[in-house]
């Protein structure tokens, strides 16, 4: 995340990562006030095992393209609503509207819990261990629907 402000927003995030029990790796990188540890994140995570970033940021919001831009590995962005934002449109056009050749995945504002389940899932696009944690986490998602209509029903 690109301030310890963005915590309380991505701990969503690192919950859902640890239930899925895939390993997460947590730390501030700022784009504009830590470029050199940006660059050394992002040119290395790969080499370090790592095999998607989620990368969260408020405002400008620099942070998952710098790091799309530098690294090989899938990135997913998560627009922060900050203290210094507009309304979080600022953060969201910012990593939303990449250019040719940068991909960022982008997830809604605040939306870091689903940044997580694709995290997940594209791990899980090679590991059937992750696989068989988000197919069951979805089986559940649909029998709470499933329960909920028929309490709503009844």
């Amino acid at each position: 995340m690109g301030s310890i402000s963005d915590l309380p927003v991505m701990q969503d995030a690192i919950d859902i990562l640890k239930q899925f029990d895939i390993e997460t790796e947590v730390d501030i990188v700022s784009a504009h006030r830590t470029p050199e540890k940006l660059f050394d994140f992002s040119n290395n995570a790969h080499k370090r095992g790592i095999s998607v970033v989620i990368a969260g940021a408020g405002g400008a919001a620099h942070l998952p393209g710098m790091v799309a831009s530098m690294s090989p590995l899938p990135v997913i962005g998560v627009p922060v609503k900050s203290s210094n934002s507009i309304d979080g449109w600022d953060s969201v056009l910012s990593i939303l509207q990449m250019p040719g050749g940068v991909p960022v995945a982008t997830v809604a504002l605040n939306g870091a819990k689903n940044a997580g389940i694709l995290a997940a899932q594209i791990i899980g696009s090679a590991n059937k261990d992750v696989l068989q944690k988000i197919v069951a986490y979805k089986e559940g998602l649909k029998q709470a629907v499933l329960k909920a209509s028929d309490e709503l029903n009844t």
